[in-house]
């Protein structure tokens, strides 16, 4: 995964939509200016992703060898 380390983890991989859409944005609502989140799914959440950039965050994803999809999320102006 990326480089820097993440503050907040959310390991979503056995969770049912909108339970990981739901805990993202109450996450990032207590995430720190400097601070990461990683996001971890068995899917791409594109809805996910069209919020995060109304709301003014950056995201990186990758796609492990295993297919797990791991999101580091961070505020735009941090």
């Amino acid at each position: 995964m990326s480089k820097t380390p993440a503050d907040k983890i959310i390991d979503a991989r056995d969770m049912e939509p909108p339970e990981p859409f739901v805990l993202t944005l109450d996450a990032l609502d207590t995430l720190g200016p400097d601070e990461k989140l990683l996001l971890i799914l068995t899917r791409e959440p594109y809805p996910l992703y069209r919020k995060l950039q109304t709301l003014g965050f950056t995201y990186q994803t990758d796609i492990t060898m295993q297919g797990t999809i791991e999101i580091l999320i961070w505020r735009q102006n941090a």
